[in-house]
Protein backbone atom coordinates (compact mmCIF):
# COMPACT_ATOMS: atom_id res chain seq x y z
CA UNK A 1 0.00 0.00 0.00
CA UNK A 2 1.23 3.53 -0.82
CA UNK A 3 2.05 5.99 1.89
CA UNK A 4 -0.84 8.09 3.31
CA UNK A 5 0.83 11.27 2.13
CA UNK A 6 -0.16 10.35 -1.42
CA UNK A 7 -3.86 10.89 -0.68
CA UNK A 8 -5.07 13.78 -2.76
CA UNK A 9 -5.63 17.16 -1.02
CA UNK A 10 -8.44 19.22 -2.52
CA UNK A 11 -7.74 22.67 -3.92
CA UNK A 12 -9.36 25.34 -1.78
CA UNK A 13 -10.82 27.40 -4.57
CA UNK A 14 -10.32 28.56 -8.13
CA UNK A 15 -9.30 31.86 -9.64
CA UNK A 16 -12.32 33.37 -11.36
CA UNK A 17 -11.80 34.12 -15.04
CA UNK A 18 -10.93 37.67 -16.10
CA UNK A 19 -13.44 40.31 -17.28
CA UNK A 20 -16.11 39.87 -14.60
CA UNK A 21 -19.68 40.58 -15.65
CA UNK A 22 -20.79 40.46 -11.99
CA UNK A 23 -18.75 41.24 -8.88
CA UNK A 24 -20.08 40.74 -5.36
CA UNK A 25 -18.01 42.29 -2.58
CA UNK A 26 -18.66 41.54 1.07
CA UNK A 27 -22.35 40.94 0.41
CA UNK A 28 -24.57 40.53 3.47
CA UNK A 29 -28.33 40.31 3.84
CA UNK A 30 -30.30 40.06 7.09
CA UNK A 31 -34.03 39.82 7.65
CA UNK A 32 -34.40 40.91 11.25
CA UNK A 33 -32.42 38.47 13.38
CA UNK A 34 -32.03 36.01 10.48
CA UNK A 35 -28.86 36.23 8.38
CA UNK A 36 -29.69 35.02 4.87
CA UNK A 37 -26.36 35.93 3.23
CA UNK A 38 -23.24 36.01 5.35
CA UNK A 39 -20.39 37.74 3.51
CA UNK A 40 -20.22 36.71 -0.16
CA UNK A 41 -17.25 37.65 -2.35
CA UNK A 42 -17.62 36.39 -5.88
CA UNK A 43 -16.74 37.20 -9.49
CA UNK A 44 -18.68 35.88 -12.49
CA UNK A 45 -16.93 36.12 -15.84
CA UNK A 46 -18.36 37.76 -18.93
CA UNK A 47 -20.06 35.11 -21.09
CA UNK A 48 -20.01 32.48 -18.35
CA UNK A 49 -22.81 30.05 -17.47
CA UNK A 50 -22.58 30.30 -13.70
CA UNK A 51 -24.81 28.35 -11.32
CA UNK A 52 -25.57 29.00 -7.67
CA UNK A 53 -26.41 25.62 -6.15
CA UNK A 54 -27.69 24.83 -2.68
CA UNK A 55 -30.64 23.63 -0.60
CA UNK A 56 -33.65 25.78 0.25
CA UNK A 57 -32.69 28.56 2.63
CA UNK A 58 -28.99 28.52 1.71
CA UNK A 59 -29.01 32.11 0.42
CA UNK A 60 -28.64 31.55 -3.33
CA UNK A 61 -31.98 33.10 -4.36
CA UNK A 62 -31.40 36.06 -2.06
CA UNK A 63 -28.06 36.69 -3.78
CA UNK A 64 -29.78 36.53 -7.19
CA UNK A 65 -32.41 39.03 -6.03
CA UNK A 66 -29.68 41.40 -4.83
CA UNK A 67 -27.97 41.20 -8.23
CA UNK A 68 -31.33 41.94 -9.89
CA UNK A 69 -32.05 44.84 -7.53
CA UNK A 70 -35.17 43.30 -5.97
CA UNK A 71 -33.49 43.16 -2.54
CA UNK A 72 -31.09 45.77 -1.14
CA UNK A 73 -28.05 44.32 0.62
CA UNK A 74 -27.61 44.97 4.32
CA UNK A 75 -23.91 45.47 3.58
CA UNK A 76 -21.57 45.03 0.63
CA UNK A 77 -21.57 46.05 -3.02
CA UNK A 78 -22.92 44.71 -6.33
CA UNK A 79 -21.06 45.61 -9.52
CA UNK A 80 -22.08 44.91 -13.11
CA UNK A 81 -18.89 45.21 -15.13
CA UNK A 82 -17.16 48.25 -13.64
CA UNK A 83 -20.42 49.92 -12.58
CA UNK A 84 -21.54 49.88 -8.95
CA UNK A 85 -25.30 49.23 -9.11
CA UNK A 86 -25.86 48.56 -5.39
CA UNK A 87 -28.22 51.51 -5.00
CA UNK A 88 -29.78 51.41 -8.45
CA UNK A 89 -33.34 50.11 -9.03
CA UNK A 90 -33.89 47.01 -11.20
CA UNK A 91 -34.82 48.95 -14.34
CA UNK A 92 -31.48 50.81 -14.17
CA UNK A 93 -29.46 47.57 -14.24
CA UNK A 94 -28.33 45.81 -17.40
CA UNK A 95 -29.92 42.51 -16.33
CA UNK A 96 -33.13 40.60 -16.98
CA UNK A 97 -34.68 37.87 -14.83
CA UNK A 98 -36.50 34.67 -15.81
CA UNK A 99 -38.69 33.14 -13.10
CA UNK A 100 -40.07 29.66 -12.57
CA UNK A 101 -43.69 30.73 -13.19
CA UNK A 102 -42.88 32.36 -16.60
CA UNK A 103 -45.13 35.42 -15.84
CA UNK A 104 -46.46 35.62 -19.40
CA UNK A 105 -49.45 37.83 -20.24
CA UNK A 106 -52.31 35.43 -21.15
CA UNK A 107 -54.20 38.00 -23.27
CA UNK A 108 -51.19 38.69 -25.50
CA UNK A 109 -49.80 36.61 -28.32
CA UNK A 110 -46.35 35.07 -28.02
CA UNK A 111 -44.88 37.79 -30.22
CA UNK A 112 -46.58 40.54 -28.21
CA UNK A 113 -45.24 39.04 -24.99
CA UNK A 114 -41.71 39.13 -26.36
CA UNK A 115 -42.17 42.69 -27.66
CA UNK A 116 -43.50 43.97 -24.35
CA UNK A 117 -40.13 44.71 -22.73
CA UNK A 118 -39.05 46.71 -25.77
CA UNK A 119 -42.31 48.67 -25.66
CA UNK A 120 -41.74 49.55 -21.99
CA UNK A 121 -38.27 50.81 -22.93
CA UNK A 122 -39.87 52.89 -25.70
CA UNK A 123 -38.03 51.19 -28.52
CA UNK A 124 -39.47 52.38 -31.84
CA UNK A 125 -42.21 50.12 -33.20
CA UNK A 126 -40.30 49.67 -36.44
CA UNK A 127 -37.46 48.04 -34.49
CA UNK A 128 -39.53 46.08 -31.96
CA UNK A 129 -40.98 43.51 -34.31
CA UNK A 130 -37.69 42.44 -36.00
CA UNK A 131 -35.93 42.14 -32.62
CA UNK A 132 -38.83 40.11 -31.16
CA UNK A 133 -38.84 37.80 -34.17
CA UNK A 134 -35.07 37.38 -33.86
CA UNK A 135 -35.47 36.47 -30.17
CA UNK A 136 -38.14 33.87 -31.01
CA UNK A 137 -35.83 32.40 -33.63
CA UNK A 138 -33.09 32.13 -31.01
CA UNK A 139 -35.36 29.98 -28.81
CA UNK A 140 -36.62 28.04 -31.86
CA UNK A 141 -40.21 29.33 -31.72
CA UNK A 142 -40.35 31.34 -34.96
CA UNK A 143 -43.58 29.63 -36.02
CA UNK A 144 -45.40 30.27 -32.73
CA UNK A 145 -45.59 34.08 -32.65
CA UNK A 146 -49.36 34.25 -33.22
CA UNK A 147 -50.28 31.76 -30.51
CA UNK A 148 -51.39 32.58 -26.96
CA UNK A 149 -49.48 31.19 -23.95
CA UNK A 150 -52.24 28.70 -23.06
CA UNK A 151 -51.77 27.05 -26.46
CA UNK A 152 -48.14 26.17 -25.67
CA UNK A 153 -46.54 23.36 -23.70
CA UNK A 154 -44.63 24.06 -20.51
CA UNK A 155 -41.32 23.89 -22.29
CA UNK A 156 -42.50 26.25 -25.01
CA UNK A 157 -43.79 28.77 -22.45
CA UNK A 158 -40.38 28.64 -20.77
CA UNK A 159 -38.74 29.45 -24.09
CA UNK A 160 -41.07 32.43 -24.59
CA UNK A 161 -40.03 33.73 -21.16
CA UNK A 162 -36.40 33.35 -22.23
CA UNK A 163 -37.05 35.16 -25.52
CA UNK A 164 -38.73 38.02 -23.66
CA UNK A 165 -35.68 38.33 -21.42
CA UNK A 166 -33.16 38.02 -24.27
CA UNK A 167 -34.87 40.56 -26.53
CA UNK A 168 -33.57 43.43 -24.38
CA UNK A 169 -30.02 42.15 -24.92
CA UNK A 170 -28.98 42.38 -21.28
CA UNK A 171 -25.38 41.90 -20.23
CA UNK A 172 -26.51 39.37 -17.61
CA UNK A 173 -29.50 37.02 -17.61
CA UNK A 174 -30.64 35.85 -14.18
CA UNK A 175 -32.57 32.58 -14.00
CA UNK A 176 -34.37 31.66 -10.76
CA UNK A 177 -35.05 27.89 -10.93
CA UNK A 178 -36.67 28.35 -14.36
CA UNK A 179 -37.07 24.61 -15.02
CA UNK A 180 -38.63 23.73 -11.68
CA UNK A 181 -42.20 23.47 -13.02
CA UNK A 182 -41.29 21.03 -15.83
CA UNK A 183 -41.44 17.24 -15.68
CA UNK A 184 -38.17 15.32 -15.48
CA UNK A 185 -37.90 14.40 -19.17
CA UNK A 186 -38.62 17.94 -20.34
CA UNK A 187 -36.26 19.41 -17.74
CA UNK A 188 -33.40 17.32 -19.08
CA UNK A 189 -34.17 18.39 -22.64
CA UNK A 190 -34.32 22.05 -21.62
CA UNK A 191 -31.02 21.80 -19.72
CA UNK A 192 -29.21 20.97 -22.94
CA UNK A 193 -31.13 23.59 -24.93
CA UNK A 194 -30.41 26.31 -22.36
CA UNK A 195 -26.69 25.65 -22.52
CA UNK A 196 -26.74 25.68 -26.33
CA UNK A 197 -28.70 28.97 -26.33
CA UNK A 198 -26.27 30.54 -23.87
CA UNK A 199 -23.31 29.66 -26.08
CA UNK A 200 -25.08 31.04 -29.14
CA UNK A 201 -26.09 34.40 -27.65
CA UNK A 202 -22.89 34.83 -25.57
CA UNK A 203 -24.70 36.44 -22.62
CA UNK A 204 -23.67 35.77 -19.04
CA UNK A 205 -26.19 33.40 -17.40
CA UNK A 206 -26.51 33.30 -13.61
CA UNK A 207 -28.62 30.26 -12.79
CA UNK A 208 -30.12 29.37 -9.39
CA UNK A 209 -31.02 25.74 -8.67
CA UNK A 210 -31.21 23.18 -5.87
CA UNK A 211 -30.75 20.34 -8.38
CA UNK A 212 -27.11 19.23 -8.47
CA UNK A 213 -27.54 17.25 -11.69
CA UNK A 214 -28.96 20.33 -13.39
CA UNK A 215 -26.00 22.45 -12.26
CA UNK A 216 -23.44 19.83 -13.32
CA UNK A 217 -25.07 19.49 -16.75
CA UNK A 218 -25.12 23.14 -17.75
CA UNK A 219 -22.53 25.15 -15.85
CA UNK A 220 -19.08 26.45 -16.63
CA UNK A 221 -18.61 26.98 -12.88
CA UNK A 222 -20.75 26.36 -9.81
CA UNK A 223 -20.88 28.02 -6.39
CA UNK A 224 -22.23 25.71 -3.66
CA UNK A 225 -24.16 27.62 -1.00
CA UNK A 226 -24.80 26.53 2.57
CA UNK A 227 -26.24 28.63 5.40
CA UNK A 228 -25.64 31.91 3.61
CA UNK A 229 -22.03 31.24 2.68
CA UNK A 230 -20.17 29.75 -0.26
CA UNK A 231 -18.57 26.41 0.50
CA UNK A 232 -16.78 25.95 -2.83
CA UNK A 233 -16.56 27.48 -6.31
CA UNK A 234 -15.30 25.18 -9.06
CA UNK A 235 -15.91 23.70 -12.47
CA UNK A 236 -18.41 20.79 -12.44
CA UNK A 237 -15.77 18.08 -12.80
CA UNK A 238 -13.68 19.56 -9.97
CA UNK A 239 -16.71 20.01 -7.75
CA UNK A 240 -17.66 16.36 -8.15
CA UNK A 241 -14.20 14.80 -8.16
CA UNK A 242 -12.62 17.14 -5.59
CA UNK A 243 -15.23 18.34 -3.08
CA UNK A 244 -13.68 20.72 -0.55
CA UNK A 245 -15.92 19.99 2.43
CA UNK A 246 -18.19 17.32 3.88
CA UNK A 247 -21.22 19.37 2.86
CA UNK A 248 -20.16 19.61 -0.80
CA UNK A 249 -19.29 15.91 -0.94
CA UNK A 250 -22.74 14.99 0.38
CA UNK A 251 -24.79 17.55 -1.53
CA UNK A 252 -23.20 17.21 -4.97
CA UNK A 253 -23.91 13.60 -5.85
CA UNK A 254 -23.59 10.71 -3.40
CA UNK A 255 -20.43 10.27 -1.41
CA UNK A 256 -19.09 7.88 1.23
CA UNK A 257 -17.32 9.52 4.16
CA UNK A 258 -14.44 7.81 5.93
CA UNK A 259 -13.40 9.32 9.25
CA UNK A 260 -11.07 8.67 12.17
CA UNK A 261 -10.63 4.93 12.95
CA UNK A 262 -12.31 3.78 9.73
CA UNK A 263 -10.09 6.09 7.69
CA UNK A 264 -7.06 4.71 9.51
CA UNK A 265 -8.12 1.14 8.64
CA UNK A 266 -8.81 1.81 4.97
CA UNK A 267 -6.33 4.55 4.10
CA UNK A 268 -3.73 4.43 6.82
CA UNK A 269 -4.36 7.98 8.00
CA UNK A 270 -6.87 9.65 10.30
CA UNK A 271 -8.96 12.54 9.00
CA UNK A 272 -12.05 13.07 6.89
CA UNK A 273 -12.05 11.53 3.41
CA UNK A 274 -14.55 11.03 0.60
CA UNK A 275 -14.90 8.19 -1.90
CA UNK A 276 -17.62 8.13 -4.56
CA UNK A 277 -19.80 4.96 -4.80
CA UNK A 278 -18.90 4.29 -8.44
CA UNK A 279 -15.17 4.25 -7.59
CA UNK A 280 -15.54 1.26 -5.24
CA UNK A 281 -15.36 -2.35 -6.49
CA UNK A 282 -16.87 -5.41 -4.83
CA UNK A 283 -14.62 -8.47 -4.46
CA UNK A 284 -15.21 -11.94 -3.03
CA UNK A 285 -11.77 -11.96 -1.40
CA UNK A 286 -8.55 -9.96 -1.25
CA UNK A 287 -6.84 -11.93 -4.03
CA UNK A 288 -8.37 -9.74 -6.77
CA UNK A 289 -7.73 -6.41 -5.02
CA UNK A 290 -4.78 -4.37 -6.31
CA UNK A 291 -1.67 -4.28 -4.13
CA UNK A 292 -1.82 -0.49 -3.71
CA UNK A 293 -5.61 -0.25 -3.38
CA UNK A 294 -7.47 0.80 -0.25
CA UNK A 295 -9.33 -2.14 1.27
CA UNK A 296 -12.22 -2.66 3.69
CA UNK A 297 -14.12 -5.83 4.54
CA UNK A 298 -17.84 -5.81 5.19
CA UNK A 299 -21.23 -7.44 4.71
CA UNK A 300 -23.86 -6.55 2.12
CA UNK A 301 -27.00 -5.57 4.01
CA UNK A 302 -29.12 -4.22 1.14
CA UNK A 303 -29.22 -4.10 -2.65
CA UNK A 304 -31.17 -1.39 -4.47
CA UNK A 305 -32.02 -1.82 -8.15
CA UNK A 306 -32.11 1.51 -10.07
CA UNK A 307 -32.48 0.33 -13.65
CA UNK A 308 -29.16 1.26 -15.22
CA UNK A 309 -27.26 0.64 -11.99
CA UNK A 310 -27.41 -1.27 -8.73
CA UNK A 311 -26.48 0.17 -5.34
CA UNK A 312 -25.16 -2.20 -2.68
CA UNK A 313 -25.12 -1.02 0.94
CA UNK A 314 -22.23 -2.57 2.85
CA UNK A 315 -21.76 -2.65 6.63
CA UNK A 316 -18.03 -2.09 7.24
CA UNK A 317 -18.21 -1.88 11.04
CA UNK A 318 -18.08 1.03 13.49
CA UNK A 319 -21.77 1.66 12.59
CA UNK A 320 -20.71 2.84 9.11
CA UNK A 321 -22.42 1.79 5.86
CA UNK A 322 -20.80 2.42 2.48
CA UNK A 323 -22.68 2.55 -0.81
CA UNK A 324 -21.23 0.84 -3.90
CA UNK A 325 -22.63 1.65 -7.35
CA UNK A 326 -22.32 -0.83 -10.22
CA UNK A 327 -23.56 -0.46 -13.78
CA UNK A 328 -25.97 -3.22 -14.86
CA UNK A 329 -24.06 -4.28 -17.95
CA UNK A 330 -23.22 -7.93 -17.47
CA UNK A 331 -24.54 -9.37 -14.22
CA UNK A 332 -28.28 -9.79 -13.68
CA UNK A 333 -30.27 -8.17 -10.91
CA UNK A 334 -30.92 -11.63 -9.46
CA UNK A 335 -27.18 -12.11 -9.11
CA UNK A 336 -26.86 -8.73 -7.39
CA UNK A 337 -29.77 -9.41 -5.02
CA UNK A 338 -28.19 -12.74 -4.07
CA UNK A 339 -25.34 -10.79 -2.46
CA UNK A 340 -27.53 -9.76 0.50
CA UNK A 341 -25.96 -11.09 3.67
CA UNK A 342 -22.70 -12.08 1.95
CA UNK A 343 -19.25 -11.00 3.20
CA UNK A 344 -17.41 -8.89 0.61
CA UNK A 345 -14.15 -7.03 0.21
CA UNK A 346 -14.28 -3.42 -0.97
CA UNK A 347 -11.37 -2.03 -2.93
CA UNK A 348 -10.63 1.31 -4.59
CA UNK A 349 -7.71 3.27 -6.01
CA UNK A 350 -5.95 5.64 -3.65
CA UNK A 351 -6.09 8.43 -6.25
CA UNK A 352 -9.89 8.40 -5.98
CA UNK A 353 -9.79 9.31 -2.28
CA UNK A 354 -10.29 13.01 -1.52
CA UNK A 355 -9.30 14.65 1.77
CA UNK A 356 -12.05 16.97 3.02
CA UNK A 357 -12.18 20.01 5.26
CA UNK A 358 -14.85 20.08 7.93
CA UNK A 359 -15.48 23.81 7.56
CA UNK A 360 -16.68 25.84 4.57
CA UNK A 361 -14.30 27.51 2.17
CA UNK A 362 -15.14 31.15 1.40
CA UNK A 363 -13.88 32.20 -2.03
CA UNK A 364 -12.99 35.82 -2.71
CA UNK A 365 -11.41 36.69 -6.05
CA UNK A 366 -8.17 34.75 -6.27
CA UNK A 367 -8.03 34.00 -2.55
CA UNK A 368 -9.59 31.15 -0.63
CA UNK A 369 -9.40 30.50 3.06
CA UNK A 370 -10.97 28.17 5.56
CA UNK A 371 -13.59 29.61 7.84
CA UNK A 372 -12.45 29.61 11.47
Amino acid sequence: MSQPSEVQDVARGEVAPASPAVSLRGLHKSFGAVTAVDGIDLEIADGEFFSMLGPSGSGKTTVLRMIAGFEPPTAGRVLLGETDVTDKPPFRRDVNTVFQDYALFPHMSVLQNVEYGLKVKRVASSKRRPRAEEALETVRLSAYGARRPHELSGGQRQRVALARALVNRPRVLLLDEPLGALDLKLRREMQIELKVMQREVGITFVFVTHDQEEALTMSDRIAVFNEGRIEQVARPIELYEQPATEFVAGFVGTSNLLTDRLAKRAIGEEGVFSIRPEKIHLHHDRSTVGDDDCVLEGTVVEVVYLGSSTHSVVDVGDEVYLTVQQQNRESSIDFALARRGEPVVLGWKREHVVRLGRTPVQVSGDNAEERP
